[in-house]
């Protein structure tokens, strides 16, 4: 593309950011849409998001996306947020205003598209959510928003995932959330067949092999696995899914999603599947 003096900028806040794929996501999608803008890194400091918000206000950026560890910090430096990211707690995307960046979280709509394009429903499931971290509370959040019957979070620390329950609960209007050990998983009711979502680090890049739960029995109680991981594509989660008949995804369409959310945001253009399913194929090779 020819970058001048109309060229607008977004980009990405974190620490790190040197791994990530959003400026492919965007950088494709500008140029595949004409748009005249550019998307890049910045590594921001500890103890430095406010400056950066404020310094790419004072600059005049379109909008940026913001990763760990700033998805929470950065929300009092914002002039609005929106009725989902207050909801979930974290905010992922910016979107310039008149009077300030307003704050939106696209990673769990981004999450339920990916969920919808690979054929994983939601509606009635019974799911488990290993982990009860922030994105733990996300999914849990969507989980009750879209409709699941039943979620139980399976969590080393019951007390953290009891927290993240009972806000679901309050947000539902009634008992959809409740918690287990980990260890306690072989009390599962005999016969049920689960959805289950791994919202942890483990098994991440490059520690491969690891797996919040490494018995194979657990598994033969999941019918689909979805890792929120996408390095490795593969993860030892989803090889445990696979083995015992189940199917498995991995997060890789979740950035993708979240992305063209953020960008659908930002220029007010539909990003039509074709086009998604071009950038993911450039994603694919990326990684």
């Amino acid at each position: 593309m020819n970058i001048n003096g109309y060229t607008r900028t977004c980009g990405l806040l974190g620490n790190p950011v040197e791994h990530t794929l959003s400026p492919l996501i965007h950088n494709t999608l500008a140029e595949k849409c004409g748009d005249n803008l550019v998307y890049t890194a910045f590594h921001v400091p500890q103890g430095e998001i406010g400056n950066a918000v404020k310094g790419a206000w004072a600059i005049n950026l379109l909008g940026l996306n913001v990763t760990v560890p700033y998805k929470s910090d950065v929300i009092p430096y914002l002039s609005e947020i929106d009725s989902l990211a207050k909801q979930i707690g974290a905010v992922n995307t910016l979107v310039r205003t008149e009077t300030g960046f307003k704050g939106y979280n696209t990673d769990m709509p981004g999450l339920y598209r990916a969920m919808c394009a690979d054929g994983v429903n939601i509606e009635g499931e019974k799911v488990l959510i290993l982990g009860a971290g922030g994105v733990a509370r996300a999914v849990a959040m969507l989980l009750a928003e879209k409709k699941a019957a039943e979620v139980i979070l399976l969590n080393r620390t019951v007390a953290r995932a009891q927290e993240i329950a009972e806000e679901v609960n309050v947000f539902a209007g009634k008992t959809l959330a409740r918690v287990m050990a980990l260890s306690d998983y072989r009390t599962l009711p005999e016969g049920e067949s689960y959805l289950a979502i791994q919202a942890t680090s483990v098994g991440m890049f490059p520690k491969t092999e690891d797996a919040v739960i490494a018995e194979e029995d657990f598994y033969r109680r999941v019918h689909t696995g979805y890792d929120l991981i996408f390095n490795p594509p593969c993860t030892k989660f989803m090889q445990l899914v696979q083995k015992q008949g189940g199917r498995a995804f991995n997060g890789s369409k979740m950035l993708l999603y979240q992305g063209i959310i953020a960008y659908e945001l930002w220029t007010g253009k539909a990003i039509d599947e074709e086009l998604a399913q071009q950038v993911y194929g450039k994603m694919l090779e990326a990684m």
